[in-house]
């Protein structure tokens, strides 16, 4: 969290949020933590990196990245390559480097589930081989978005994750979009 901190200056406030969440007693990995708990989201690239894996999220009715609740398991980026593969039905998936993006959102209340916070560490995942995706039961569809267009033309949590993306991976010379 501190080197995403260092890596991320401008982002002081959602780290904050995160560690505050981790200094509490009660358990954040689980979703019986109704306060708010921790999911592993999950910024699934083409194997060009041109791409991202978007879902047409059944419960939400939007377009979100993929990603799930961690359920016990404390290790995040397992828990993004756990929710990439279950969501896309694509194997040969691999994680790159350190938690990619914080987000702390609001999901509102459902049937019996009271209105709560998601903290979702969302992580890089590569696609290595076949991008021919399979639609889970947790989404409406799927559909390889241009991460470029994604940049000024998403919700904001999507939109900061294309420009971190393409300043990341701007070509040599280039200023990077942000």
């Amino acid at each position: 969290m501190a080197a995403y901190g260092r890596r991320w200056p401008a982002e002081t406030e959602v780290v904050g949020q995160f560690l505050a969440l981790l200094d509490d007693p009660a358990d954040p990995f689980v979703r019986e933590r109704l306060e708010g708990h921790l999911t592993g989201g999950v910024w699934l690239v083409s194997g060009d990196g041109r791409r991202v894996l978007m879902t047409h999220h059944r419960k939400l009715d939007r377009w979100l990245q993929l990603g799930g609740h961690a359920d016990g398991d404390t290790d995040m980026a397992r828990v993004a390559l756990k929710e990439a593969e279950e969501e896309s039905g694509l194997s040969d998936l691999s994680v790159e480097g350190d938690i990619f993006d914080l987000d702390r959102h609001w999901i509102p209340e459902r049937r019996e589930v009271p209105g709560h916070w998601h903290y979702d560490v969302r992580y890089v995942v590569r696609a290595n081989g076949s991008e021919d995706y399979l639609v889970s039961e947790e989404s409406l569809d799927l559909a390889w978005r241009e991460i470029a267009s994604l940049a000024d033309d998403a919700d904001a949590s999507i939109s900061r994750m294309a420009r971190k993306w393409l300043a990341m991976h701007a070509p040599a010379g280039e200023e990077p979009h942000l």
